[in-house]
């Protein structure tokens, strides 16, 4: 008799394990971004940060992301050389973009002000070299208007582009 309970506590157990199964899948269910409604540096940076972590498919070394805050086109106070943090960034992308960036690395931009990121990645790569970025990825997350100014930017120096719309 205990040979004829084997099967139907094999049964059983594949049951339970099959459940187990449907509900490890249904948490594993990535859950739907929402950018923040406030331009709060810390609510954005960690949903930028969440973008990030969720497109780096392809990415086989690191990733460099670039943010800029609103506002980032007024020099900071105090700041002695009158440089905004624009200007900063501008000058930063642009030198990493004329230096090359290696196949398997990740260039991500985002920011509460999609327009202002958008020009500093299209004045960024405007006099970059058509190999410049080849095997690597340019993520942009913004707003649609801005996707495909982006685009031709980033297609034109070799990289991948890669766009997640801000919702």
């Amino acid at each position: 008799m205990t040979r004829a309970l084997i099967p139907v506590a094999m049964l059983l157990s594949a049951l339970v394990l099959s459940g187990c199964k449907k509900e490890e899948e249904v948490a594993a269910a990535p859950v739907e971004l929402t950018a923040p409604a406030s331009t709060d540096d810390a609510e954005w940076k960690a949903y930028l940060g969440q973008v990030i972590g969720r497109n780096q498919e392809g990415v086989t070394d690191r990733v460099f992301s670039y943010y800029l805050p609103v506002g980032s086109d007024v020099p900071a106070e105090g700041d002695q050389d009158g440089k905004t943090m624009f200007d900063r960034q501008l000058e930063n992308v642009t030198m990493v973009v004329q230096r090359t960036v290696l196949p398997g690395n990740m260039l991500a931009f985002g920011s509460p002000d999609s327009t202002k990121i958008a020009d500093l990645v299209v004045m960024s790569f405007t006099d970059a070299d058509p190999s410049a970025l080849a095997g690597s990825q340019v993520l942009f997350i913004g707003k649609t208007e801005d996707r495909e100014r982006v685009k031709a930017a980033v297609e034109a120096a070799g990289a991948k582009f890669v766009f997640v719309e801000v919702k």
